[in-house]
């Protein structure tokens, strides 16, 4: 269908204009027309770090409505993340993915490969094969623990032209915790997660990647040495950048409930760790925002902080929140939100972005004016644990395009 959307502002600013859609691409003419009254349009964000669940976890969430649930929070594009079943270690096992997103997606899904054989760090997956057909490779959920594999993986994907995404965590600092090992841990009995059990990681990884050549990215960072350690290795000239997720720049561990919602990793940390994550997206340390949207049902996340499954969903209140808490509150600004969530990870990952003539129309329209309180019951996801709830937050999404075809429109939520 060919239409045009009239009277927005071009992320949020400027006079209003019309976008026409036409065969897919901005341009054309169309009889069609949504008219959105001085709202906001932005180009598709892009999350490079999603788990949809398929195959192998379809209890948690699907391809349909993982992606109906993204394109609900206007992201035109996300990365598929690898702990599924089977793990995508080969060119085989990936195709099961890869036909399920074909058959199922409402917008753009690039899966990630794995970095080893069924992420358990002993061997390395089918790089060669699978490389033309995933975004970059990854063990996330699992660090890779040995030295000699992470450096051989990284000349591996240097050699393919790809990246190497790594969930930075050791092991054998871990000692059973599953929250951060902070003030709250201690006064409510639970078994703490040190930061070195990330930062130490990271630290190994980036010597590696300066060695090697290798392009790297790293998941979810939520530590104050983190960000540290990845301001200078820039600064040396490491091909290097990486992610933090909302809740980490929103809360940390004095905001914990005895709840599985809660629940995530890496854990909400200290209030100095939220301040320096803040710090290094206000000096671009911090090159994009992503969700880490995971998925589980309500029994796994209703086990409390201890027994709980670790994640939470996220794909529908990013923008909402960080419009509201990091735009609406002077700490960045609306362009600066749009290069963290569209332009940063398009042009790390290699996706288009922007919105022009001749360009695929990949947008997404807000209403930035609107208020309202974050109700899991009201996502599509099939995940309902967020630490949000009840939240007020402004920011509604009102439709998103994807390759020229109407991903979402409020109001006619399948």
């Amino acid at each position: 269908m060919d239409f045009t959307v009239k009277n927005c502002k071009i992320n949020g600013q400027g006079n209003p204009v019309d976008i026409s859609v036409s065969g897919g691409v901005i341009g054309g003419a169309s009889d069609t027309v949504f008219e959105f009254n001085n709202c906001a349009v932005f180009p598709g964000f892009i999350d490079v770090h999603v788990h949809l669940r398929e195959p192998g976890f379809s209890y948690k969430e699907t391809i349909k409505s993982g992606t109906s649930a993204c394109a609900k929070g206007g992201y035109t594009t996300v990365c598929s993340m690898p702990n599924l079943n089977p793990v995508p270690d080969s060119k085989e096992h990936l195709g099961e993915q890869l036909e399920l997103i074909k058959n199922d997606a409402v917008m753009n899904v690039v899966p990630y490969g794995s970095i080893t054989v069924g992420q358990n760090g002993e061997a390395l997956s089918d790089m060669d094969e699978m490389a033309e057909f995933v975004c970059a490779f990854s063990d996330d959920g699992k660090g890779v623990q040995s030295d000699e594999m992470m450096r051989a993986a990284m000349l591996k994907a240097k050699s393919l032209g790809k990246m190497i995404v790594a969930h930075c965590e050791d092991n054998s600092l871990l000692k059973g915790g599953y929250i951060h090992d902070g003030k709250y841990a201690k006064e409510h009995g639970h078994r703490g997660i040190c930061s070195e059990s990330e930062w130490k990681p990271i630290e190994r990884d980036l010597k590696l990647a300066e060695e090697t050549g290798c392009a790297y990215h790293v998941c979810h960072i939520s530590t104050k040495e983190s960000v540290e350690l990845i301001r200078k290795a820039k600064a040396q000239g490491v091909d290097v950048t990486c992610e933090t997720a909302p809740h980490y720049l929103i809360l940390s561990d004095k905001d914990m409930q005895e709840h599985g919602r809660f629940k995530m990793n890496p854990p909400l940390r200290d209030e100095s760790d939220r301040l320096a994550l803040i710090e290094g997206v206000c000096d671009g340390t911090i090159d994009m925002i992503a969700t880490d949207h995971a998925p589980h049902s309500a029994e796994e996340k209703g086990r409390g902080l201890e027994k709980s499954a670790m994640g939470i969903v996220g794909i529908e209140t990013a923008f909402p929140l960080i419009y509201t808490y990091l735009v609406k509150t002077n700490i960045i600004t609306l362009d600066k939100l749009v290069e963290l969530m569209s332009t940063n990870p398009a042009k790390r990952f290699g996706f288009d972005c922007g919105i022009c003539d001749g360009k695929p129309a990949n947008f997404t329209v807000f209403d930035l004016n609107k208020e309202y309180e974050i109700n899991p019951e009201e996502f599509i996801s099939m995940g309902r644990a967020t630490p949000f709830e009840g939240y007020k937050v402004f920011g509604e999404c009102l439709m998103t395009v994807c390759n020229g075809k109407i991903a979402y429109k409020k109001g006619e939520e399948k």
